[in-house]
């Protein structure tokens, strides 16, 4: 720990002379000060930026205030979206509590209109779609945050952020409020938290949101008097003031502003609403700081992001060039050879001390998760590519949304005709879930035919869609009398040996499908592999828990050999683009194992332990890439081996990241956090290293894929997100509206990867749709 003090009652005089910290956080200058503590200024050892609220040593003595400080770091946990400052560390139980949350440079909205009035109608609009998305996260995760007001809004360059959760209750909180005390500020309360303060639900919030867009509008609010019992008195009997409102808005903000909680619309009907005012006006900007930011809407509100204005970027480093001449020098992706991707890890719940919990499904080991983990990059690796993870007709690096078209010469070539956007629901008789797709170009897809999506989901085992259309071409039911182990969520079917491999009846069986036609051509019994599948080009794999592997013909289903390796008992499988297959398994002490396998011998080429838990992002040439676990699983670096040159390198991440999900494009892995932090680690040259780093404040998002320097990736509420990371300089470009489950509090079902492939980008989404937005810029979505 560097030298300083820790925080803790003492003169003022004392910052000055002995910095002070807040965990491994040192604390700057103060931000802001409040009833409850002080907002400084921080920074981690790496040089990340965070806002750290520190309680006044006096409340932290009072056990009532420590409560509620437990109950604001939970409650400010368990929200996450675009427009909320995600926790990054906290301690509620140090001798004087603190919480560390994302630096989010820009003003409050109080001090923006303070220093320069009213906000346009433009601008208007745009706050409040933002701070509809933004109650609509809080509320979906059973959060009421009952002190949204100006000055606990800021104003970010991508939208505006709902910050300080100290008062906010879940909504079927056992916690009563006192008789006497009012919780909330005045001007901004509903009328229920004067009259009914222990009823108080997510329609206050909404109320609440309609007394801050009138602020944002006139300057004043709708209830304005010099005596808070006067505007108690307004709120709860008198018509809001809304002169000076925007007509096209009034009538929403007179809605917010009911006098029932019933009669109020909730954030959702808000969005669907501002559908119809955003199509009466012209796209302009969302400028908190009067710079000139862009912002680009789709036609749908709900689906708005918010935008930095492009910079030219004449200066790009010589790093970035040679990146751009290795991913020109890069071959498109075969059905052998795809970019890889590791998935999600799920499983048990582990508690990193002042990190935050993060939820994950609770029954699966550590064990369980990697392999689901793995599977999916064998899924991705062994065929097409499998989506959320489709797999990519072109390079992950080129040839995708957003290049110029070339013909084989070299030369530019006429671009490809705009396509329109499809939205497909897979015919799943009642199941619900994120359906899982690779996508196989026409060339694979047999008899001229098309290109197609082959895709697994709840209910259905298999199905084919026009890839151009959506049009489901033929489907094949799950069966419901499933023996053996259940692999939920289901995998994306697999191209190997010229057909369509699928598992079904809860993981019980593997069938081969006629990609044309949806028919059986062979199957084979898993019940003795617990679903353990991995392809390799023309050859499966089934692994038992006890290092027997059995491999099989594609094509008919016959056994080429089968073998037990002592060492590979409890090893996770994947297949790399290179053709070879590889396993890895925990060594006791710490250490992984990692065993390189010819699929179509089971000949051992190579075996290598290395330091610490690994988990696969992809394999090419030889080279192999991992990330790097602690014991809480947070990834604290980047992995690669080269088997050719024998050389390990390891790159540390500058901030760990929780859980994160990766992918390789040409010699960079791009890393999600499951709080939403977008990582790029080259792991090249002299020089390697991460190269940015973007909070999307997206949390369970899918991992990522990059095509013709846009990034695009999902999120748990349906989402498809683009950023654009051309020069280093990462910026988001757009979203698709939300495709939630219909269950309320269901999570989303393992997001794979999105792919973007012959100028589109292809989709899954919670709700059991499978999407493609519109070719062109995600800035049109």
């Amino acid at each position: 720990m560097p030298p300083g003090r820790r925080i803790g009652p003492g003169p003022e005089a004392e910052f000055a002379e002995r910095p002070l910290y807040a965990g491994h956080y040192r604390l700057d200058e103060p931000l802001g000060s409040g009833g409850m503590g002080v907002v400084h200024l921080a920074r981690s050892a790496s040089g990340l930026r965070l806002a750290v609220k520190v309680v006044h040593p006096e409340l932290a003595e009072d056990r009532e205030f420590r409560g509620r400080f437990r109950q604001e770091v939970a409650a400010a946990r368990r929200v996450s979206g675009a427009f909320t400052a995600p926790v990054v560390d906290a301690d509620p139980d140090a001798a004087q509590p603190w919480m560390a949350t994302l630096y989010v440079p820009g003003p409050t909205l109080e001090d923006q209109v303070k220093r320069n009035g009213a906000l346009p109608p433009d601008r208007l609009r745009r706050l409040l779609a933002g701070l509809a998305e933004a109650l609509r996260d809080i509320h979906r995760v059973g959060v009421v945050h009952r002190d949204l007001k100006p000055s606990n809004v800021l104003l970010a360059e991508d939208g505006p952020k709902v910050i300080d959760f100290g008062i906010s209750r879940p909504a079927d909180s056992e916690l009563r409020t006192e008789t006497g005390k009012l919780i909330g500020t005045p001007p901004f309360m509903a009328p229920e938290q004067f009259r009914r303060p222990r009823e108080v639900g997510p329609a206050a919030d909404v109320f609440a949101l309609g007394s801050v867009l009138v602020h944002a509008a006139t300057g004043r609010g709708p209830f304005d008097s010099d005596s808070p019992y006067v505007v108690a008195y307004q709120v709860v009997h008198d018509e809001p003031d809304l002169a000076g409102v925007p007509e096209e808005l009034a009538g929403l903000v007179a809605r917010c502003l009911a006098k029932e909680p019933q009669d109020r619309p909730t954030p959702d009907d808000l969005m669907a609403e501002l559908r119809e005012v955003v199509a009466s006006y012209d796209t302009q900007v969302f400028d908190p700081y009067g710079t000139g930011a862009q912002v680009f809407a789709s036609d749908d509100v709900g689906a708005q992001v918010f935008i930095p204005a492009q910079r030219d970027e004449p200066d790009r480093s010589d790093r970035h060039d040679r990146q751009a001449a290795r991913d020109q020098q890069e071959p498109a992706p075969s059905e052998e050879a795809v970019t890889h991707v590791s998935d999600r890890r799920h499983g048990g719940r582990r508690t990193r001390p002042g990190r935050g919990r993060w939820r994950r499904p609770a029954a699966w080991s550590r064990r369980t998760r990697l392999a689901v983990c793995v599977l999916a990059v064998a899924v991705a690796a062994g065929v097409t590519a499998s989506f959320t993870v489709l797999g990519a007709g072109g390079s992950a690096d080129g040839g995708g949304v957003g290049d110029e078209p070339r013909a084989s010469n070299g030369a530019p070539s006429s671009p490809a005709p705009p396509t329109r956007a499809w939205s497909t629901k897979l015919p799943t008789k009642g199941a619900s879930g994120t359906p899982h797709c690779v996508r196989a170009p026409a060339s694979k897809t047999g008899g001229g035919a098309a290109a197609r999506l082959y895709c697994a989901a709840p209910g259905i085992s298999a199905a084919a869609l026009d890839a151009g259309s959506g049009k489901v071409l033929w489907s094949r039911p799950q069966s419901t009398a499933g023996r053996g182990t259940a692999l939920e969520p289901p995998t994306a079917p697999v191209l190997s040996g010229g057909l369509l491999q699928t598992v079904t009846d809860r993981g019980s069986v593997l069938e081969a499908l006629d990609p044309r036609s949806g028919q059986t051509r062979w199957s084979h019994d898993l019940s003795a592999y617990a679903g353990r599948v991995t392809h390799a080009r023309d050859t499966v794999l089934l692994t038992t828990a006890q290092g027997t592997l059995r491999a099989l013909d594609a094509r008919d289903g016959s056994r080429r050999w089968q073998r037990t390796y002592a060492e590979l008992r409890d090893a996770t499988l994947w297949t790399g683009g290179d053709g070879h297959v590889y396993a890895v398994n925990t060594l006791q002490g710490g250490g992984s194992r990692v065993t390189s396998l010819d699929p179509r011998t089971g000949r051992k080429q190579w075996q290598r332990s290395l330091d610490g838990a690994l988990t696969p992002v992809g394999a090419r040439d030889g080279t192999v890439w991992f990330t790097q676990a602690d014991q809480d699983s947070y990834a604290v670096a980047v992995v690669r081996y080269d088997a050719n040159r024998r050389a390990v390198r390891r790159v540390p991440l500058d901030v760990p990241l929780p859980d994160p999900v990766a992918s390789l494009h040409g010699d960079t892995v791009h890393l999600l956090g499951a709080g939403g932090g977008l990582v790029a680690v080259d792991t090249a040259g002299a020089d390697a290293g991460p190269r940015w780093r973007l909070e999307t404040s997206v949390s369970q998002g899918s991992a990522p894929t990059v095509a013709g320097g846009t990034l695009y990736f999902g999120a748990a509420d349906g989402r498809l997100i683009a950023v654009d990371v051309r020069g280093g300089r990462p910026a988001l470009l757009g979203q698709t509206e939300p495709r939630p489950s219909g269950r309320t509090g269901a999570p989303a079902s393992a997001l794979d990867r999105p792919v973007a492939a012959e100028g589109r980008v292809f989709a899954t989404a919670p709700d059991g749709s499978v999407f493609s937005p519109p070719s062109g810029s995600p800035r049109r979505w």
